[in-house]
């Protein structure tokens, strides 16, 4: 039975990849980057001024203070089940370029692998079973330079995205991001066009250690497939707000633009859904941060026939120790979206 069953979630795992739609592809890529801005909901895009930016909006490595940025973040989804990781670093080549790295593992590690669990004469060795990971892994390298009309900066991504299942399944994927980041007065807007260039994956199988496994099953082998990630258009715009010498705010609104017209979207526009994200920051003194935000509104099918609004709103904290920041946030406050709860922790160092 453990060894069917390990056969069964094998092939969940590579049947979803294989043969799902084209617009849930490398969603991992979505989850985002740093405790900041997922406090906000997922706004920000046009604010952003860390090493994040490289994964937000790369026009806006030029933001970035200092010389070098560094940010890290982890997180657990699923009980601990699978974990989140991100890594970044921006650097400013000059006052007019910039170029950034991060890198993104999304994860189910020490997998118990059965298939061996039997030896050829009918006996259970439990010595036989070994563990392997289902991950998925993203590079992003970033480029980021200011354009000759003031206020005006563009960036793009070059993304290298490797996904296993142990070493049953793999996939190497390729893609471009592009951005432009505008600042006039205390407003600044941006426009972020993922995977302008149809970001795909190439999908291979290893039939050597799954064929006798699947045929006992009844299972059809999967063949080698290439799904590919649509592209989607995020336009954002934000604005800081004095208060008063230690008080100041800065509000943002960020929308999701997505064009395969077959999304659970609160505003609809014939094949054009929108997502909007709201958030915003508190700052006090420049060393304490509160932030709120809300995302992922989605109409959700229910059991009455109607589609029933479902929503994320997210919490964070944030403290500054001279070149060092510490944030945190916890997302879907309340249980109000079918999305699952997380802590996330970052840890950012500035070099100035």
């Amino acid at each position: 039975m453990k060894q069917l069953s390990l056969v069964f979630s094998i092939w969940l795992l590579i049947s979803s990849v294989a043969f799902a739609q084209v617009k849930y592809s490398n969603e991992f890529l979505s989850i985002g980057a740093g405790a900041r801005l997922m406090g906000m909901g997922g706004a920000g895009t046009a604010m952003v001024d860390d090493a994040t930016a490289g994964y937000w909006n790369p026009a806006r490595l030029l933001n970035v203070p200092g010389k070098m940025d560094f940010s890290l973040m982890h997180s657990e989804y699923f009980a601990g089940l699978a974990k989140y990781d991100y890594g970044g670093v921006a650097y400013k080549l000059d006052p007019s370029s910039s170029v950034g790295l991060s890198l993104l593992r999304f994860a189910v590690d020490d997998i118990p692998n059965t298939l061996e669990l039997i030896d050829q004469e009918g006996n259970i060795r439990y010595d036989r079973i070994t563990s392997f990971s289902a991950a998925d892994v993203g590079i992003l390298v970033s480029y980021a330079r200011k354009m000759k009309i003031p206020g005006l900066q563009a960036g793009a991504n070059v993304k290298l995205i490797y996904r296993h299942t142990g070493d049953f399944a793999k996939a190497w994927g390729f893609g471009i991001d592009a951005a432009l980041a505008y600042a006039v007065s205390s407003w600044r807007f941006s426009a972020v066009a993922r995977d302008i260039s149809g970001t795909f994956n190439a999908w291979s199988f290893n039939k050597d250690l799954l064929s006798q496994a699947f045929e006992l099953t009844g299972n059809e082998l999967p063949v080698n497939s290439l799904e590919v990630t649509v592209p989607r258009l995020i336009l954002a715009a934000s604005r800081d707000f004095k208060l008063n010498d230690k008080l100041s705010v800065a509000l943002a609104f960020d929308a999701h633009l997505t064009f395969d017209g077959r999304r659970h979207v609160i505003l609809p526009i014939g094949p054009i859904g929108i997502d909007p994200y709201v958030g915003g920051e508190l700052r006090f003194s420049s060393w304490l941060f509160a932030r709120l935000g809300v995302g992922n509104f989605q109409l959700v099918p229910g059991m009455n026939g109607k589609d029933n609004l479902n929503l994320q709103p997210n919490l964070g904290l944030g403290i500054r120790y001279h070149n060092i920041y510490i944030d945190y946030a916890l997302t879907d406050v309340g249980d109000l979206s079918i999305a699952q709860y997380s802590n996330l922790i970052s840890l950012r160092y500035n070099l100035n």
